[in-house]
């Protein structure tokens, strides 16, 4: 899609000027390029659509009637290839009917001829305002719709705007990053989160999961190998490290790795060199490493199974991603998100209220993934349903023990009296126990696993209401 540059960058926007007419087309090119505009020409519809084809314009300027391939069609073909570009029809006396049809098929205006030079720049202006302010409102609403993810990532607790703003900050850096979590919290969707916001998004991002290759290949998938290197290398391949180049390099589970190996790893972070295995070549590359582990790497570090230096060339910028339990405010709008993936429209199908307090006590050791996992099988068990149950829910969610609302206390300015506080609870519990076994005491108390003598004493001692 065509980026807008002129209004919003301060950069010259790229005007393609689109006319048959030579002279017209050369003073019109020249007086532009004097009013700030980089400007290219075209003297007929199948040159337009081939600059069309390699460069993205800003703005389109085409005469309407022209032999072949006419002005309608070039802004079709404009618009067809980027939808954000300005696009200005030129017309001559008599056919304000074809320019009106142009305008329907994607112009912003058009200009009769014969024309002055100071009526089009009023009508490029006036183009670049509307411009300006639908990308304002493009960038507000966007601002509304990710106020609660970043690169994928969702979240409105108070962890993951934190993360969010951390996140937005090491994407701008080339450091190298570390980052730590339990299974299913989303390393890998934060590395490339990362690498999609940072200068380095027009190149590769290239992944490999360490603990999932041999130990005796992990170095050949890293490094690349030459022809003969070692059984089966029948041909010379690239490693990880040179896909990656000019971009980032994503290594998980990067504690599972042999101190060997970790060696080579130093190396290749300290010097953004390596040989491929069976070479002696030396390669450069120009890589970002983005490593994770659900490991204590430092705890490896005291144990002697991780080389410290590695530890300490790797951890220049740790991220520590939060549990699901500790974000449990999250889950309703990860909910709305994973029925949306599931079902189509989140708003089809909803989640009974009691659903989803099953689902926020549960504590998902299995994190963000395992919470996926659980929306997929109700949908698909739901059948069509338009609400999701508790019984749709996996049997371990169905059988945590639910959690109870926390009453909000507000505190006065004075101060509040706490043994009291406790002793109005203590003594409504006790009054509750009572009414729901008709004074029998020996209910009241199993009821709230006390002595009946325990229950007794409590009476004596809290006194009348």
């Amino acid at each position: 899609m065509c980026q807008y540059i002129g209004a919003l960058s301060g950069s010259k926007p790229h005007l393609l000027f689109v006319d048959d007419e030579s002279a017209l087309r050369a003073l019109m090119a020249e007086r532009l390029s004097e009013r700030g505009f980089e400007v290219s020409e075209a003297e007929n519809g199948e040159k337009a659509v081939q600059l069309l084809d390699q460069f993205a314009f800003d703005i389109v300027i085409t005469d309407l009637r022209m032999p072949g391939v006419d002005g309608g069609q070039v802004i079709e073909a404009a618009r067809e290839r980027y939808p954000g570009i300005i696009a200005i029809v030129i017309t001559g006396y008599g056919t304000v009917k074809d320019a009106v049809d142009a305008i329907k098929r994607g112009a912003s205006d058009f200009i009769a001829k014969p024309f002055q030079f100071d009526e089009l720049m009023h009508v490029l202006q006036k183009a670049l305002e509307q411009r300006r302010l639908s990308s304002e409102n493009d960038y507000l609403r966007s601002q509304l719709e990710e106020r609660y993810q970043f690169g994928g990532i969702l979240g409105r607790s108070r962890p993951m705007q934190a993360l969010f703003q951390l996140l937005e900050t090491v994407a701008r850096t080339s450091s190298t990053i570390l980052v730590t979590g339990e299974t299913g919290t989303g390393k890998e969707v934060v590395a490339r989160a990362i690498h999609h916001n940072s200068p380095r998004r027009a190149h590769r991002f290239v992944a490999l999961n360490c603990s999932a290759i041999p130990e005796t290949l992990l170095e050949a998938e890293l490094f690349g190998h030459v022809r003969g290197a070692f059984t089966g290398a029948v041909g010379t391949r690239q490693g990880r490290f040179e896909q990656a180049h000019k971009g980032t390099i994503f290594l998980d589970e990067v504690g599972t790795m042999s101190t060997a190996l970790q060696m080579k790893l130093l190396r290749a972070l300290q010097e953004r060199e390596f040989e491929r295995v069976g070479d002696n070549q030396t390669i450069k590359v120009d890589v970002r490493v983005i490593a994770a582990t659900n490991s204590d790497l430092a705890k490896m570090v005291g144990d002697g199974t991780f080389r410290e230096d590695l530890y300490y060339r790797l951890n220049v910028i740790p991220i520590q991603l939060p549990s699901l339990r500790e974000r449990r405010d999250d889950i309703p709008l990860l909910v709305k998100h994973f029925l949306d993936k599931f079902a189509g429209d989140a708003n089809a199908i909803v989640v009974s209220q009691s659903a989803m307090r099953a689902l926020m006590a549960y504590a998902w050791p299995g994190n963000v993934r395992q919470l996926e996992n659980a929306v997929e099988r109700a949908v698909a068990l739901g059948a069509g349903r338009r609400e999701i149950d508790v019984a749709d829910l996996p049997p371990e969610v169905q059988e945590a023990p639910q959690v109870q609302a926390t009453p909000f206390v507000d505190f006065p300015d004075d101060g509040l009296d706490l043994p009291r506080y406790l002793a109005d609870i203590e003594r409504d519990l006790i009054q509750r126990s009572l009414e729901r076994t008709k004074g029998n005491r020996n209910k009241a108390a199993e009821l709230l696993r006390i002595k009946r003598t325990t229950l007794v004493e409590k009476l004596k001692r809290l006194g009348p209401d």
